[in-house]
């Protein structure tokens, strides 16, 4: 499956969703859509260098611990951060805690994407 990136607002989506059940009234056979529908700055932010460089390594991993992360990126944690929040914000990342006995929380990263390609869609 791949994973489709649009710019778009939130009454694009929802005319994606009416197109969607127009199609499936005719009795049009519908196949299984992943769109994720991304305010144009994101868009722009999602393709920067260090962001690609970061999905890329992310996409190998089923999980990795942040300071791991930072390490293997050689980036500042409030750099690596604010990466992170943005592809959470489009459910491109899942970010939680976990205990790390004697040692407080780790800070878990986990790829929502794996091995599906990823489509950057963009109409100017």
């Amino acid at each position: 499956m791949t994973i489709e990136i649009k710019k778009g607002s939130i009454s694009d989506f929802f005319a994606s969703a009416k197109e969607t059940a127009k199609e499936i009234d005719e009795g049009k056979k519908v196949t299984r859509k992943k769109t994720i529908w991304v305010e144009s700055k994101d868009l722009m932010n999602l393709l920067k260098p260090e962001r690609t460089k970061l999905v890329k390594y992310i996409r190998g991993k089923k999980r990795i611990v942040f300071t791991d992360l930072v390490n293997e990126m050689n980036r500042t944690s409030v750099s690596l951060n604010r990466d992170l929040n943005l592809l959470s914000k489009y459910q491109l990342i899942r970010i939680h805690k976990e205990p790390n006995p004697g040692h407080g929380v780790h800070k878990i990263i986990e790829p929502m994407f794996r091995n599906q390609k990823i489509l950057f869609k963009a109409e100017i």
